[in-house]
């Protein structure tokens, strides 16, 4: 059932190609996705060495250990390509490295939880009802918990700077809230889910420019509990749009109307959707800048992980909204990706997909490379559109 499911995932794209030529160049794609989804099962186990991204400069695959906030991607590819494929291998793999990830459910010095955990044992949920997988997200949104300060209603992000920063905050931790919805109905303690509506609600007051953007750091004072830095740290200048962080904030917004239909959280991530669907530096195949502020624009590296991010929350956003504009990018950046420009080759052997994501331009890393989580968003991507089609 899955594989025919998989086929029909294609089929459903062959409306936006009118001639045999695309449609074999669409074929072609698919079986260099097969080639490449070998590759991510063909690398060895080592529960130090996650991949996260490659460097075609030194030729060298950057690994990490758990810890690193991108471990949990991996085995979510893994058991997003055994959900596309019905390929048990990939299933057998992902169970094998989510266990490496367990420990994480104890490190209380990090807010990305929802990135390690959820994305790798919440995954596994999905395919058999395992105890052991419950108690391991119930256990981190826990500890995650222990990250939020009442008064300020945020959870703390970074624990690094502390000689600029009093109470840093991210867009990025939108993402992490996921896990602590699910802890609620997994445990049926709705204390998570409190601290995630109080997360998003500090959040949704605060982190958003009158243009619909956002800023991707604030910085509270912890005495008087308000912001008093709004700047970036991954993007081009505190002013600027950076990319990922716009998905970010789609993604996490159209997640929390998922758990709470509140029509707040739905505007939001209309909003924030329109600035970026209708930005004047995106190029027209969908594949944004990594910052839409990039002093160099054309001539900016783009950012699949991003676009990844945005047409994966597209699509559910779409299913509340029915408007045609969203699915319309999505299955646009779904085409466009899956072109010998972003499908990595199948001679190169690493295990990634899509090449031409940009990491943190703070140091100057992971520009313009393949990135784990560029993978993950573009695989969700693949699957809902597949679902909205059924």
């Amino acid at each position: 059932m899955k594989i025919n499911s998989f086929k029909l995932f294609f089929i459903s794209l062959s409306f936006l190609v009118s001639c045999n030529t695309e449609k074999k160049e669409e074929f072609h794609a698919h079986a260099e996705l097969e080639k490449r989804y070998q590759k991510l099962l063909d690398y060895p186990l080592d529960s130090l060495a996650f991949p996260r991204s490659y460097s075609h400069e030194s030729k060298q695959i950057k690994k990490v250990p758990s810890k690193d906030w991108t471990s949990g991607f991996f085995a979510g590819n893994l058991w997003q390509i055994y959900e596309l494929t019905g390929n048990e291998a990939y299933k057998e793999r992902a169970q094998l490295w989510t266990v490496f990830i367990e420990k994480e459910k104890f490190n209380d010095r990090t807010h990305d939880m929802g990135f390690k955990v959820f994305n790798s044992f919440g995954q596994g949920l999905k395919f058999e009802d395992n105890q052991a997988y419950k108690d391991v997200i119930v256990k981190s949104a826990q500890i995650l918990s222990s990250r939020f300060n009442e008064k300020i209603g945020s959870i703390r992000s970074w624990d690094f700077n502390r000689d600029k920063w009093q109470f840093p905050v991210i867009i990025d931790n939108m993402m992490n809230l996921e896990l602590l919805f699910e802890a609620t109905i997994i445990s049926g303690d709705s204390t998570y889910h409190k601290i995630a509506v109080t997360h998003a609600n500090t959040t949704l007051k605060n982190h958003f420019r009158p243009n619909g953007s956002t800023w991707h750091v604030l910085d509270y004072d912890t005495i008087a509990h308000q912001p008093r830095l709004k700047v970036t740290h991954q993007g081009v200048a505190d002013n600027s749009s950076w990319a990922r962080g716009q998905g970010w904030a789609i993604y996490g917004y159209t997640m929390a109307y998922r758990y709470t239909k509140d029509e707040k959280y739905l505007n939001r991530a209309k909003a924030t959707a329109a600035f970026f669907l209708n930005h004047k530096n995106l190029p027209e195949d969908g594949i944004p800048y990594w910052d839409f502020d990039a002093p160099n624009i054309p001539n900016e590296s783009r950012d699949v992980s991003a676009g990844a991010i945005v047409a994966s929350a597209l699509i559910e956003l779409y299913r509340y909204t029915n408007d045609e504009t969203y699915i319309n990018y999505s299955k646009k950046f779904l085409k466009n990706v899956q072109t010998a420009d972003y499908i990595l080759s199948s001679d190169i052997d690493i295990p990634f997909i899509l090449d031409h994501s940009f990491g943190d331009w703070s140091k100057r890393s992971e520009m313009n490379e393949p990135i784990v989580y560029g993978d993950y968003y573009f695989l969700e991507a693949l699957l809902r559109l597949n679902a909205l089609e059924n």
